[in-house]
Order: C-alpha cells, then structure tokens, then sequence
C-alpha cells in the first residue's frame, strides 16, 4: 500500500473540507466542486480491474481512492468557468435529459 496523497485525497471528497460544523458556518467560497471526466487507457483498465476496492473507496464510494492508494497519479485542474449541476442518480439524468429538451 502507498501512502495516498492527502491533496488528490481531499480533491476526491463526497463531503466538504473544511468540515463545517454548523449547516449555517458553510462557506462556499472555501470550497471546490468535483467535476469528473475520467479517460484511461485500457491496459490500465485491465490493471484496475485486479485490485481490491481500498478502505478509502469503500468510505467514500469513489474508486479514483483506490488508484490513488495504489500509487497511480490522477491528474486534476480546476475548473476555468462555473459548473451545471451533476449526474449522479436516475433521477439527476431524468432533470439532465429534461434541461435538454
């Protein structure tokens, strides 16, 4: 096991950071939202498909922690202009495929 990078560890969070202790403390401003675009070569593909699911996959049910905690690099960059909203569940595709309308 390889010591994960704790900066790409807190780029892939399902929760803020900072943890905000109040709901009324949260400051948007402090925070990134994850936009994921993944490409891969299918060698590494085949490579991923052999390793087990890290503990910090399993916590935050996100798999780009188990290629982090394997030693492989993600690389990230921040976003030049805002977001829309994220496709995530069923029902965020159904709200996707009626803004498209």
């Amino acid at each position: 096991m390889y010591l994960i990078n704790l900066e790409k560890l807190y780029i892939f969070r399902g929760s803020p950071i900072p943890a905000f202790r109040e709901n009324n403390d949260f400051d948007v401003e402090l925070c990134f939202k994850h936009i994921g675009i993944y490409a891969y070569r299918s060698s590494f593909i085949k490579q991923y498909l052999t390793m087990d699911s890290s503990r910090y996959e399993q916590v935050e049910r996100l798999e780009q922690l188990t290629v982090l905690n394997e030693g492989f690099d993600v690389h990230v960059e921040k976003a030049c202009a805002p977001t829309g909203y994220g496709v995530d569940t069923i029902d965020d595709l159904e709200k996707a495929r009626e803004a498209m309308k």
